[in-house]
């Protein structure tokens, strides 16, 4: 079943069941009441990236407090996407729309991985979390991306498993096509790597052409951003090796 975008969606960490009451916590609270205005016998919309998602309604058994009662389940829990995506953390704002795009182009795990030439910082993985979440309440999403710690690509590449198959952009190819090169990979599990905005630095890049587990693939003759290039890899990846096909 398809998404509803013309009703509200929330999401709580409580288990949801049928007629199992949920109560809102303070932020939740302050966005229903005063930022959505929302009256008692609202309906909306709740998932915890668990339990499917559900129809509940809203109700005020104090001034000061919320509660949501699911009544109906409205679609049933998907598996969570295989993708993995792994990128090199960018400046606050474009790290932002990063991360929202990565969650609406079907990545399962995300990974910070700090690489040489890298501008950005990960200093507070709970707001990561949030943004990842925010983006699957406005998007449709049920089965939320997990979010790793920050990892050095050194220290990646070194115990990274050999059943999935990293595909990197390299700046280095311009011009190419990358579909026949995707084409020729034969494992199920991928991974995608985009790097910084100042690119991997030479002695990265050979390590990760050495690495036996890794694709370098091109993504034509333009110049792209870090942000822009990771929603085109995600694009063309999920179109032939993904969940688009």
């Amino acid at each position: 079943m398809r998404a509803n975008f013309r009703m509200q969606r929330l999401f709580v960490t409580h288990v949801l069941v049928m007629n199992g009451a949920v109560e809102a916590d303070s932020d939740q609270f302050n966005y229903l009441a005063n930022v959505l205005r929302m009256t008692d016998g609202a309906d909306i919309l709740l998932f915890n990236g668990r339990d499917g998602e559900w129809k509940a309604t809203l109700s005020y058994p104090t001034r000061k407090k919320i509660l949501l009662t699911p009544s109906e389940q409205t679609r049933a829990q998907p598996q969570k996407p295989d993708l993995h995506y792994l990128f090199a953390p960018l400046k606050t704002g474009r790290m932002d729309y990063l991360v929202q795009k990565a969650v609406e182009m079907g990545a399962g795990v995300l990974q910070p991985v700090m690489t040489q030439h890298v501008q950005g910082k990960i200093t507070n993985l709970d707001k990561l979390r949030a943004n990842v979440t925010e983006a699957a309440e406005q998007c449709g999403i049920l089965a939320v991306p997990d979010v790793e710690e920050p990892v050095k690509l050194r220290d990646l590449l070194e115990t990274w498993s050999a059943t999935r198959r990293i595909i990197y952009c390299d700046e280095g190819d311009e011009g190419q096509n990358p579909l026949p090169i995707l084409g020729r990979i034969t494992e199920k599990q991928i991974a995608l790597l985009v790097g910084p905005e100042g690119g991997f630095s030479e002695e990265e890049r050979g390590m990760l052409r050495n690495h036996p587990s890794v694709t370098p693939i091109p993504l034509g003759p333009r110049i792209l951003r870090a942000d822009t290039a990771a929603v085109a890899a995600l694009a063309v990846i999920q179109a032939t090796l993904g969940d688009w096909k």
